[in-house]
């Protein structure tokens, strides 16, 4: 049975219910994943004759959602002799590479702009052909962002393309499912006896950052059937002087997978070759760095791969929270042998004086000197211990549903509030 990924349970496994059974603890480790939605075209956007130098009007977004969401996006396009420059105008100033997700496959071109809750989403069949690679630049002060293909030929075109499903809509980022690429795995090497690093790339067609704290879905076809798993993507390797590497055209995702050798969904990623496809979806989750304003003291609550969502955070956070004072990992595990980069952890403590990471096992052999046990109000009264009186704190917690579910519990316990608790869990 296949328990933990990152923060999600998974399973694809028919059950035979007795009455004794709780019945609704194992529905949820039936999720296979969220059912992609495709909603119906609205009627007016196959009326290309309104398409006045590449901008389509206002009307044709949703009044109501305009109202309801962020101030309506809008779009235009431009053409050289070589190349064709789509401008998305977003009306925001919190907009960055990691808010447009672009991808174009044969005539089909599509790229969604996140915009707080919501997606504005330009789809269209491109009137000519592109080369697969473009450039993605994002002028942050404006909120504009404007997306370069270059043309097969040089030939002028009378128009971008027909409109595709969605095309110049503002939808609720819930309603606007799962959307999917082939990327290739490159490598995979093992980090724990039972945790790998894998590193799949994005076809050059292309553009997908994950924002941090968000999680992504794999999708492979096993015996016929597509089964889907949710992972949090995380750096390459945990130091690398508190920095992402800056590479605006950032091909390579990295994810921290455990194998369970009875699971459904792992034992097939783990026996892929060098150079097979995994589908990943965009991303989803609701974390946002605003959560980190004059944030004082940042403590994370980790469990098994529940450290994957801790890993981009710890970068973030000791790279641009100059108000930071003290970050502290509580890392619980089995075993010694099943701690993730422990030496990259023990590394980090030692160069950065604000970061301090505690082990915490519940299995240990005698010769542990660390902490013993699962997590407990007498583990955690010590260790949320705040720089100052009355310092901005935030808790991130992370794991199986049962430590998450009696982590929060015990947070409330201990007089932490809601907003001051931010948990990774399905």
């Amino acid at each position: 049975m296949e328990l933990e990924s990152g923060c999600f349970s998974f399973i694809y496994i028919p059950y035979q219910v007795h009455r004794w059974v709780n019945y609704e603890s194992m529905l949820k480790e039936c999720l296979v994943g969220r059912m992609a939605i495709k909603p119906a075209i609205p009627k007016d956007y196959h009326e290309e004759k309104k398409v006045l130098n590449g901008m389509l009007p206002k009307s044709q977004v949703s009044d109501t959602l305009a109202k309801e969401g962020p101030s309506s996006p809008s779009y235009d396009w431009f053409q050289t002799d070589s190349l064709v420059t789509i401008v998305i105008y977003t009306k925001q100033k919190d907009i960055n590479l990691d808010s447009i997700i672009v991808d174009h496959q044969d005539n089909s071109f599509r790229a969604e702009t996140i915009i707080k809750d919501y997606s504005y989403i330009i789809h269209v069949g491109l009137s000519h052909e592109v080369e697969e690679d473009f450039s993605v630049r994002v002028v942050e002060n404006v909120g504009k962002i404007e997306i370069v293909l270059k043309k097969k030929e040089t030939t002028s075109w009378k128009r971008l393309g027909h409109p595709l499903e969605n095309h110049n809509s503002l939808i609720p980022r819930k309603d606007t499912g799962l959307y999917y690429r082939k990327c290739q795995l490159i490598s995979k090497e093992g980090v724990t006896h039972d945790t790998k690093l894998f590193c799949l790339m994005l076809p050059p067609s292309a553009h997908l950052q994950v924002p941090i704290g968000q999680h992504v879905y794999l999708k492979l076809t096993i015996t016929g059937t597509e089964i889907v798993k949710p992972y949090t993507p995380v750096s390459d390797f945990l130091l690398s002087e508190f920095k992402e590497p800056v590479l605006l055209n950032n091909k390579y995702i990295y994810f921290l997978i455990k194998i369970y050798p009875d699971g459904l969904f792992t034992p097939e990623l783990d026996h892929l070759q060098i150079g097979d496809s995994v589908s990943i979806s965009n991303p989803e989750g609701n974390f946002k760095t605003s959560q980190f304003q004059e944030l004082e003291d940042l403590f994370l609550l980790a469990a098994g791969t529940g450290f994957t969502p801790m890993v981009k955070i710890l970068n973030y956070a000791l790279t641009n929270i100059p108000s930071l004072r003290k970050v502290k990992l509580m890392f619980f595990n089995k075993t010694e042998d099943d701690i993730i980069w422990r030496s990259q952890l023990e590394k980090l403590a030692f160069k950065d004086k604000r970061f301090d990471v505690e082990f915490v096992l519940s299995a240990p052999t005698s010769e542990w000197n660390g902490k013993r046990g699962h997590i407990s109000p007498a583990l955690l009264s010590e260790f949320l211990k705040r720089s100052l009186d009355k310092s901005k704190v935030l808790i991130c917690i992370c794991g199986p549903t049962p430590f998450t579910e009696q982590g929060i519990r015990l947070l409330h316990e201990l007089n932490f509030s809601k907003d001051e608790i931010h948990s990774f869990t399905a």
